[in-house]
């Protein structure tokens, strides 16, 4: 029967190998736990610092896009008060222009109202005499001789024709 040596529990052997295992660690913590770590930390260090540069880029883009928003509100509220006044100067041009086209057609009406009303007097005053000169003329005519009525016919025909020569 085989020895059971090979099976037996070794104290000494067992206390060495947790030796080895305790420098091991110990060895394997001081070069290679502390110096990963250490890489570790500066990458968390780094990646923070990129995040808080990344916040600070966002909230500066964002502090410039409402400064731009608030330009560009103000630049449509400029455009909006030159339409605006644009539009009232351009009201105000045409209301003068109006009133002064009507101020000018009143003054040429009042002047023709004014030419015709002279015309007609002037006409009267020609129509007047017309029938002062031909009534004097027909008087003068009447006192030459006594009118029988074939002679105030022709007298009254003679007296139509000076009227349409005179004319």
């Amino acid at each position: 029967m085989p020895s059971l040596e090979i099976i037996s529990v070794n104290l000494w052997q067992i206390l060495i190998s947790l030796c080895n295992l305790l420098i091991m660690f110990l060895l394997l913590k001081k070069f290679l736990y502390k110096p990963v770590r250490k890489v570790l930390a500066q990458r968390q260090k780094a990646l923070d610092e990129q995040y808080a540069a990344a916040a600070k880029a966002q909230q500066e883009a964002d502090d410039s896009k409402a400064a731009w928003d608030r330009q560009m509100a103000d630049a449509e509220e400029q455009a909006a008060a030159i339409l605006r006044d644009a539009k009232a100067a351009a009201d105000r041009h045409s209301t003068q222009l109006l009133d002064d086209a009507r101020e000018k057609a009143d003054t040429i009406l009042r002047q023709a109202e004014a030419d015709a009303a002279l015309e007609k007097k002037k006409a009267e005053s020609s129509v007047k005499q017309e029938i002062v000169d031909v009534s004097a003329l027909l008087t003068a005519k009447l006192l030459e001789r006594e009118i029988k009525p074939a002679d105030h016919r022709a007298l009254i025909d003679s007296f139509i024709d000076e009227i349409d020569d005179k004319r």
